[in-house]
């Protein structure tokens, strides 16, 4: 079995993310690694450096994606945590063994390149939980 080898990233959902930035990258002094649009999470989001970790900002590009359902129920904050697993393949099998309830059964590719999976709050005691692939595999 796969395990969890490290907090990835801890997602944050904004309305504005030049507002964002104003306060982590210039208030915190949070570096930005990158800013890109994912097309297929309808979303541009800003990775900044914290230590080993990231922090991702997360602005819904249509206004129907879930992302921005998400926002618009609950307003910007806290969006997700990610996991870094050395074989999501393999820690998705060994979820849905469980019965887990996924909301990608298959990996897709995400920001950066990374191959992800999300799991339903309904399974993680109420946090949505991104699985990401090690790079260093």
């Amino acid at each position: 079995m796969s395990s969890a080898t490290r907090i990835h990233h801890v997602a944050l959902v904004v309305n504005d993310l030049d507002e964002a930035l104003e306060f982590w990258r210039d208030g915190l002094g949070l570096k930005v690694a990158s800013v890109e649009d994912v097309p297929d999470q309808r979303a541009t989001v800003a990775f900044l450096s914290a230590g080993d970790q990231e922090l991702e900002l997360v602005k819904p590009t249509d206004e129907h994606s879930g992302t921005a359902r998400y926002l618009q129920e609950h307003g910007p904050g806290m969006h997700h945590i990610c996991l870094e697993v050395d074989d999501l393949a393999e820690s998705l099998e060994h979820l849905r063994s469980m019965e887990v309830e996924l909301i990608n059964d298959e990996p897709i590719v995400g920001a950066g390149g990374k191959l992800i999976a999300f799991i339903h709050p309904k399974s993680t005691h109420g946090v949505l939980v991104e699985l990401c692939e090690s790079t260093s595999r």
